[in-house]
């Protein structure tokens, strides 16, 4: 009993600096790539969540537009669309958000998108003379779509560090060896700490209190300013 591969359908990826490595088996190369599709989820070389995000906005949109009907319907109102974006739109929008990193222009295209979205199911075009503010008022928006992902990042957060297991052993895990020089990149629990403005000991203490950390989430969430907005 042995492991079968076909070469043709595997791909190989590395996170090393140069991006490529060559592994042959039986005189056959496998290809390397710099990004790859996991679970409906872009992986990339780097870490890098904006391929993932820019792939999760088109998906989105590509929803809204297939709705289009339900959205020129005088009959459904405008609490029952906005409930339907919630479940639909945004949900394909926001899927696997837990493990991504958002830089400041990902967070810009996200709120662009949000916006979007509610212009479009209100039918105001942009040439309109109406703002984001009355657009907001109208759908009478609780929080920004942005502001959900941080939710349901801190969230899976304090989930993984509850249960105390693999998962948070691999969460808690750093790699031997120096990190480059110059600017380092952001790392997804240096978002947490961001967050919350908490390092990881208050965070490994603020989790234990599952009512307090909802508490925390709601202010670290309610208090999102919108870039867009």
């Amino acid at each position: 009993m042995g492991l079968y591969l076909n070469v043709k359908k595997t791909k190989v990826m590395t996170t090393a600096s140069n991006g490529t490595v060559h592994i042959t088996i039986d005189n056959e190369d496998f290809e390397s790539v710099q990004d790859f599709l996991f679970l409906r989820s872009k992986i990339d070389r780097g870490g890098d969540s904006g391929p993932e995000v820019k792939q999760r906005i088109a998906l989105g949109r590509s929803a809204m537009q297939g709705m289009e009907k339900i959205w020129k319907s005088k009959d459904i109102s405008i609490a029952t669309r906005t409930r339907m974006i919630n479940a639909i739109v945004f949900l394909i929008s926001t899927y696997a958000c837990e493990s991504w990193m958002l830089k400041k222009g990902d967070k810009r295209k996200i709120d662009a998108f949000e916006l979007w979205v509610w212009r479009r199911m209100l039918r105001v075009p942009w040439t309109a003379m109406v703002t984001n503010k009355t657009i907001l008022e109208r759908i009478k928006s609780k929080g920004s779509l942005e502001g959900k992902i941080t939710k349901q990042q801190l969230s899976y957060f304090g989930h993984i560090m509850r249960a105390n297991s693999l998962e948070t052993a691999l969460m808690l895990s750093k790699v031997s060896g120096l990190r480059r020089r110059g600017r380092q990149r952001t790392r997804w629990l240096d978002t947490i700490k961001a967050d919350t403005n908490m390092n990881m000991k208050d965070l490994k203490e603020a989790v234990r209190d599952r009512e307090a950390w909802k508490k925390t989430i709601h202010k670290v969430t309610k208090s999102r300013p919108r870039l867009n907005g």
